[in-house]
């Protein structure tokens, strides 16, 4: 009968909200769809992790993009202004007849004269070559760093193109998630949120008993706290919303600690000590490509945003597989 009614509650759904996807288990359990839903959410979990990077990237990219392109501006003001140097030079030696220097000699009035005329004229010639010595060389350095800007803003376009690209998985798989669980009854629906939900707050060791942490962890610690309840939304960083590795960001920027952006990357922003070893204020990244991450709060607990339509909350330590801890 269980099976029966979920199946009817699917069609209905699927005609709402289009087809259930392909990748639903086909037995139409409530655990098979649970199953379903955990695998599409850690799937986009995956493609959010590349959505920070790509985006992180990008964001670095803009900023040494617009350095190059002020150097290039500069450097066009200084080939401009020796070009005009040089220009006024040559202006002025063609006025004065660019006569044979021998010739001049043999038709000066006052040899003397002229010859201590022409040894300035030496130096004069000699300050123009290195002058478009100098120029030639600010004019290849110009060139340089022209091609230099234009590979960064192809990288640049390069990294915008991979975020939209994750986005676009991450949309796909929680729109696949959402219409899974919409196919659920009400009670189906309740009980998966039960099954999602673990530990809260009040089995947290308390703040004033964290052991050996340093001050920085234990502020750490204190903020992601304080996030308890707060709304997962993929790409955020606080302070209203978070993604796994955003919370992990914004806590420990609370303490004075600059994190990178991914759960990848905080997987080496420190020392790697045993499971055994950990202390409050440890990073804990899950699964072989470290694409979860959570902050170790004491007790084998650990606090993380979860997943879309989840709130931060703290679980087991040993909630998913390849857990590795870093301390920062």
């Amino acid at each position: 009968m269980r099976v029966t009614v979920l199946t009817a509650a699917a069609a209905t759904a699927a005609t709402a909200l289009g087809a259930v996807p392909a990748s639903a288990d086909p037995s139409g359990t409530p655990e098979a769809t649970r199953a379903t839903v955990d695998r599409l959410y850690e799937e986009a979990e995956r493609a959010t992790e590349g959505y920070n990077k790509a985006d992180e990237r990008a964001d670095t990219l803009r900023g040494t993009l617009s350095e190059a392109q002020d150097s290039v501006a500069r450097g066009q003001e200084r080939v401009n202004r020796m070009r005009d140097a040089l220009g006024s030079v040559a202006g002025a030696q063609y006025r004065s007849g660019g006569i044979d220097p021998a010739l001049a000699l043999l038709l000066s009035s006052d040899p003397d004269s002229y010859l201590d005329r022409a040894s300035v004229l030496d130096r004069v010639a000699s300050r123009q070559s290195v002058a478009l010595t100098q120029f030639q060389g600010e004019l290849r350095r110009l060139g340089q760093e022209r091609t230099e800007a234009g590979r960064l803003l192809a990288e640049l376009e390069h990294s915008r193109s991979q975020a939209a690209r994750h986005k676009r998985t991450v949309e796909r798989k929680l729109a696949e998630a959402r219409r899974l669980l919409a196919s659920l009854t009400a009670e189906e629906r309740a009980s998966f949120d039960r099954a999602s939900r673990s530990a809260r707050d009040q089995d947290l060791p308390p703040l004033g008993d964290l052991g050996p942490a340093s001050s920085r962890a234990a502020a750490a610690v204190a903020a992601a706290r304080s996030a308890i309840g707060r709304p997962y939304v993929w790409g955020a960083t606080g302070p209203s919303a978070f993604d796994c590795s955003g919370l992990m960001v914004w806590s420990y920027r609370q303490a004075g600690i600059s994190l990178p952006r991914t759960s990848s990357a905080q997987r080496y922003a420190g020392r790697q000590v045993p499971l055994s070893q950990a202390q409050p204020g440890d990073l804990v990244t899950y699964r072989d490509d470290a694409s979860h991450v959570g902050i170790y709060a004491g007790d084998g607990q650990v606090i993380h945003a979860p997943y879309p339509g989840a709130r931060v909350r703290s679980d087991p330590v040993g909630m998913m597989s390849h857990a590795t801890v870093t301390r920062v």
